[in-house]
């Protein structure tokens, strides 16, 4: 499915050149070692999903990596030259404008997107939809730069345009549905432009060490889950 409005420079910004601009100190191939371990990791925290959504999927770190019976993926850029599996349902094309099927998912990452929109209110409908396409009970994991923690770098990045902490988004998450599960601060460190430990035996540990995220984290994570409908609602979330 592509969505012919949303190419590369279809805001505006040609998205494309932009990332090949900002990782070009960045070797692909530690990028995807280093989510190769985060990916198991979050698969875990979310509940172990069978069906996975990565809505701003760049060129699949994550949704390679995550260990789900069913993995679709969501891109404004098409990195159909990055080797693809065939079992990974692509879809280029803007997640805030791109159709899903309800009550599908049990299981979403969300990472990285939130400070490109343009608006508190534009944040608030996606996660709505976000809701919407999770089954009762499924979850949704939040990953994103902590501004209350990296105000100065924060705007190094062209595409970001509105400042979020771990408080705001706990407030949207709840707003638009989810109950909050976990809320963790300070993660990850700021970008993969930073001093990231890339090696995949200190990626686990790092991970192994919620202590050592207080003094490198930089992105806050957090976890929603869908609520169930209210009782005599006729959805049961069996579509």
């Amino acid at each position: 499915m592509t969505d012919p409005d949303a190419g590369a420079a279809g805001a505006g910004i040609n998205y494309q050149r932009l990332y090949e601009f900002r990782f070009q100190d960045v070797e692909q191939r530690a990028r995807q070692a280093v989510w190769d371990e985060i990916a198991p990791w979050l698969h875990r925290v979310l509940g172990h999903p069978e069906r996975v959504l990565d809505p701003a999927a760049g060129r699949g770190e994550f949704i390679r990596a995550v260990p789900a019976a069913e993995r679709w993926a969501i891109d404004i850029v098409d990195h159909e030259s990055e080797g693809w599996s065939p079992d990974i349902r692509r879809i280029v094309g803007d997640a805030r404008h791109c159709e899903l099927p309800d009550h599908y998912f049990d299981g979403i990452l969300l990472s990285n997107f939130l400070e490109h929109f343009t608006s508190q209110e534009e944040i608030g409908a996606f996660l709505q939809g976000m809701a919407r396409t999770l089954k009762p009970g499924g979850r949704i994991a939040v990953l994103g730069p902590n501004f209350r923690y990296c105000a100065r770098e924060y705007f190094d990045c062209a595409d970001h345009t509105i400042a979020l902490t771990h408080i705001a988004v706990s407030e949207h998450l709840y707003a638009a549905g989810f109950e909050i599960e976990r809320v963790i601060p300070r993660f990850l460190p700021f970008s993969f432009r930073s001093r990231t430990p890339r090696a995949p035996w200190l990626v686990r540990a790092y991970l192994g060490m919620p202590l050592a995220w207080r003094f490198v984290g930089r992105q806050f994570l957090l976890v929603g889950r869908a609520p169930a409908p209210p009782p005599g609602s006729g959805d049961d979330g069996a579509h």
